[in-house]
């Protein structure tokens, strides 16, 4: 009997409208002599449907609004959701709605720690133009301190292709260049899934990140081969589930605005019903 038919025959079973027991059963399959009603159509149809559990209802906001569900790490106002990455306060400057890159200040993080997320986060470039390849409008946003998406000044400015903007650094070359140019805000739209670990330290599965930059798809559920660095290639350690966010300070006044993640929870499967 075909895959089709098996599965046929077995819906009508389950429906009551004949047992499999016998070889009548296959035989009716095969020429297909029992034709389902209406009724017993909705009645498969609802085998395959699942009711629970019900997703939460989230509001998507208005444009440049957080979804209702989102943790805001910063809104313009204050840095209370930062800290230097050494410990103690912040020590990047506020103004304008803007937080900016204070020189000799160092990196900072999220005083939260996350795993997989939902980010959207803006960004600005200095308008006025200084240096060139990577010395123009250099940062950095790395999920768990240790997976950067690079954040370049990239209008027509020549670099690596690894290290411009929208790159996963030094492993993914972004699919296009988005980028506008010096002085105007840019958005970064990622996914990011954590890595796993096994009890020994063994890597279970990798980490991963989708990336849109100003709503153009950069990067497409690329892998990530280990933490970003700059020399060598990248390499797996065990690390915690669960750990900060990091802006960069490589000593350009870049600036970041409307900062938020959302939290991803793990998709309920039927095997969880």
């Amino acid at each position: 009997m075909s895959a089709r038919r098996a599965v046929f025959t077995l819906l009508l079973a389950a429906l009551g409208v004949f047992s499999v027991s016998c070889g009548g059963a296959e035989e009716a399959a095969d020429a297909e002599l029992v034709l389902l009603t209406q009724e017993d159509s909705v009645q498969a149809s609802r085998l395959t449907e699942v009711w629970e559990p019900i997703p939460a209802v989230v509001s998507s906001g208005q444009v440049g609004a957080p979804p209702s569900d989102a943790i805001v790490l910063f809104d313009g106002s204050d840095l209370s959701e930062w800290a230097a990455e050494e410990g103690g306060d912040a020590g990047w400057s506020v103004g304008d709605g803007a937080m900016t890159v204070a020189r000799g200040s160092g990196d900072i993080v999220t005083r939260r720690s996350f795993g997989d997320v939902q980010l959207h986060i803006e960004w600005r470039a200095p308008a006025e133009v200084r240096g060139d390849g990577q010395g123009r409008g250099n940062s950095g946003v790395y999920f768990m301190e240790l997976y950067e998406i690079q954040v370049l000044d990239s209008y027509e400015n020549n670099t690596y292709a690894n290290g411009q903007a929208g790159a996963i650094y030094k492993q993914h070359i972004p699919l296009v260049n988005a980028s506008r140019g010096p002085g105007e805000w840019q958005t970064y739209d990622a996914i990011f899934t954590a890595p796993r670990f096994g009890a020994d330290g063994a890597l279970l599965s990798p980490a991963y990140l989708t990336v849109l930059h100003n709503g153009v798809l950069i990067q497409n559920h690329a892998e990530l081969g280990g933490p970003t660095v700059w020399i060598g290639e990248p390499e797996y350690e065990p690390h915690a589930e669960r750990l900060p966010i990091l802006l960069q300070n490589h000593g350009n006044p870049v600036s970041f605005r409307n900062i938020w993640v959302r939290e991803i929870a793990a998709t309920p499967s039927l095997s969880d019903r």
